[in-house]
């Protein structure tokens, strides 16, 4: 085949492959809401793919509209043996049941393409499929062990990082201890506290009915 044709075809596949792997920026971007997530250290915004993993993102900027992640924490710190400078945070209601929502079906990344890269935003659960509901947590470089594979269910990625990462690298390494199990040694010493997270794009649609985790909050002592 003549060279000109070559390179014309890899122009081509260029053209086509780019935008459906390209990830979003920090600006409105059809397909995607951004919330920005402020902690004590500094603010993290991401996107949350609501095109590809619609249920997931759902239940989180409902967790965000609700304001059921103001004033929990990033708990977790989970740093790389081999390269402290990865790993990923974790951070949510933990186990603040006056806080959860039910828990949800599992979005796959074989079902919704969207792997366990540097920067995603992911569901944290229990052992077990369906049981996902207000903890999440960011990668620091790939971490395909993530990503569902054969039996494996893995973990539901529904989002990315698109301004903030030296928040999150800062927040991987603080001082840790204690845990159990897989979570041994990565407890954060001194949590960091998630002040609020916040919509940025679109209208929030809050849940109705009692909060019962903020009964009794500004009561006066």
């Amino acid at each position: 085949m003549p060279a000109a044709v070559l390179r014309y075809l890899a122009c081509l596949s260029l053209l086509v492959s780019g935008p459906a792997l390209a990830q979003p920026a920090n600006r409105q971007t059809p397909g995607y809401t951004r919330v920005a997530i402020e902690t004590s250290v500094g603010t993290i915004i991401v996107a949350a793919d609501n095109r590809r993993a619609p249920v997931t993102s759902n239940n989180f900027l409902t967790y965000v509209d609700d304001g059921r992640f103001d004033g929990v924490t990033f708990y977790r710190a989970a740093r790389r043996k081999s390269d402290p400078k990865l790993g990923l945070i974790q951070g949510g209601i933990d186990t603040d049941a006056r806080r959860s929502l039910p828990p949800i079906r599992h979005e796959s990344t074989m079902q919704t393409g969207i792997r366990h890269l540097d920067a995603t935003l992911s569901m944290a659960r229990p052992n077990r499929a369906n049981s996902a509901m207000g903890n999440f947590f960011i990668t620091v470089g790939p971490t395909p062990n993530m990503d569902a594979r054969g039996d494996y269910i893995g973990y539901a990625a529904f989002g990315h990082v698109v301004a903030g990462m030296d928040v999150v690298k800062k927040i991987l390494a603080v001082p840790t201890c204690c845990g159990e199990g897989p979570m041994r040694g990565q407890m954060i010493v001194k949590p960091i506290t998630i002040i609020r997270a916040k919509r940025l794009d679109g209208a929030p649609h809050p849940t109705r009915g009692v909060k019962p985790w903020l009964i009794g909050l500004n009561r006066k002592r």
